[in-house]
């Protein structure tokens, strides 16, 4: 028998539920490691992902699960997106099956430095920031998670010495034994409530597996003016070096603002950079840049080479992305806030009128987080979803125009109508996107195709 540093048994039969983009990584390096591999998917696995596994002679299975094929596994790997719940996520736990997230299962075969990113909002933008700090430093760093390609595959077929990695909630739940050399919380608010009972504590449960299996040689980073971040700090136990950030200095703070200027005081190192230096705006940039910062930092990254990255690093797409100026209209694309506390920050960083778009797939949510930031920069809603009743109902009276729609194209000819020159059409919808299109990338892709096909000659 031959075990992995996660005990797991490279002679074994090794399944994979879901075939995207870390099932199919994961089967790649259950193959590479010598497992007898088979994947399966209930929908339709996409052709590249088919072309890889073919490439490997991997077989799988799409359209059905076939438990003759599934139960007899040693361990099996579960895509994220699978919640625990499933019938044959069921089938496999009573059978005793192991079952691990791809990110886990990854981690058993590398001793590479990790670098982990989670929290509500901020995470993909954080995680792609200090990537490309690290990269442009000139380390050997991979792009792993939510974000980049699968970490299973870069440990199969290209190997790094550090992984910068994005986790969700759902990766982390199926992760036991690994262990983040830096874990990062960025905040922590209600989100995917459906997945976790509406419990909120199962949720914060979740993100803060991250911490698990850290020693004193590892560090955890974390917003410091979290309510929720810190409450659950005092009851969970952790050996890691805590640095947190904020606006305000505090007594352990490793960065903060200072006259217009961030501070930073991690160990071994003090440096600093005017905020107005920062390659993005709005507060929650500021914090996401905060954390990048500090992870740097502690990698021994020159301070210099921090500031020039920090500096230059270009806006995430999808996370207030900035698409055209028609008619004097500026045009924002912030589909990626998919929850209200998303909006929020969005909105703090808006210094014109908004026409803001709003709707999609409720996921509970709470209306109240932005109905005073609302009352101060919006000047009319447009709702954009094929059920816009709550939207209507909370927002109705507190903005000076609301309109109902339930396509893209109607939704841009309603903001075309209702900004004037100066405003800002911001989409940052606090819903998910599975009502009209298919992903948040979708709808962002198909907003800003739509934007750029307008004309100044349109008449509004």
């Amino acid at each position: 028998m031959s075990i992995n540093k996660h005990n797991i048994d490279t002679d074994g039969r090794l399944v994979v539920l879901g075939g995207g983009e870390s099932g199919a990584g994961a089967a790649v390096l259950g193959k590479a490691k010598g497992m007898d591999v088979f994947l399966s998917d209930m929908g339709t696995i996409p052709e590249k992902y088919k072309a890889l596994l073919d490439s490997h002679s991997i077989p799988y299975e799409e359209g059905s699960h076939t438990p003759e094929k599934i139960l007899n596994a040693s361990v099996v790997v579960k895509s994220p997106g699978i919640p625990p719940y499933a019938p044959m996520v069921k089938a496999i736990e009573e059978m005793g099956i192991p079952v691990l997230s791809e990110i886990e299962f990854a981690a058993g075969f590398t001793d590479s430095k990790m670098v982990c990113i989670t929290g509500s909002n901020g995470k993909t933008t954080t995680t792609l920031l200090t990537y490309h700090i690290l990269r442009q430093a000139g380390l050997d760093v991979g792009l792993a998670g939510n974000v980049g390609k699968s970490l299973a595959l870069q440990v199969a077929e290209d190997p790094h010495q550090i992984y910068v990695i994005e986790l969700s909630s759902f990766q982390l739940e199926n992760m036991y034994k690994f262990k983040a050399n830096i874990a990062v919380i960025m905040n922590i608010t209600p989100d995917h409530m459906d997945r976790y009972d509406h419990k909120m504590e199962n949720y914060v449960a979740a993100k803060f597996r991250i911490l698990q299996n850290q020693t004193k040689d590892d560090y955890f980073v974390y917003w410091q003016d979290d309510p929720i971040i810190r409450a659950q700090i005092a009851q969970v136990q952790s050996e890691a070096l805590h640095l947190p950030f904020g606006m305000d200095r505090q007594e352990d703070s490793a960065a903060y603002v200072e006259d217009g200027i961030v501070r930073f005081a991690t160990p071994g190192d003090v440096w600093e950079i005017p905020r107005d230096r920062l390659s993005l705006p709005g507060l929650h940039n500021l914090y996401n840049s905060m954390a990048a910062g500090i992870s740097a930092s502690v990698l021994k990254i020159k301070k210099e080479n921090i500031r020039e990255a920090i500096e230059n690093f270009e806006a995430v797409e999808h996370r207030l992305e900035y698409v055209a100026t028609i008619d004097g209209v500026r045009y924002v694309n912030d589909s990626k806030a998919t929850n209200v506390n998303s909006t929020w920050y969005a909105l703090e960083s808006m210094n014109t009128p908004v026409v803001l778009i709003l709707g999609g797939k409720d996921k509970g949510n709470d209306y109240s987080e932005i109905e005073e930031l609302v009352k101060k920069k919006v000047k009319a809603i447009v709702c954009m979803g094929l059920h816009n009743e709550k939207l209507l109902e909370f927002f109705n009276g507190k903005v000076d125009s609301i309109a109902d729609t339930h396509t893209l194209d109607d939704a841009i000819a309603a903001c075309r109508k209702l900004a004037c020159e100066g405003d800002t059409v911001l989409l940052s919808p606090c819903c998910a996107s599975f009502d009209l299109f298919k992903s948040y990338e979708d709808r962002g892709d198909r907003f800003k195709e739509a934007v750029r096909n307008l004309s100044p000659a349109d008449n509004k």
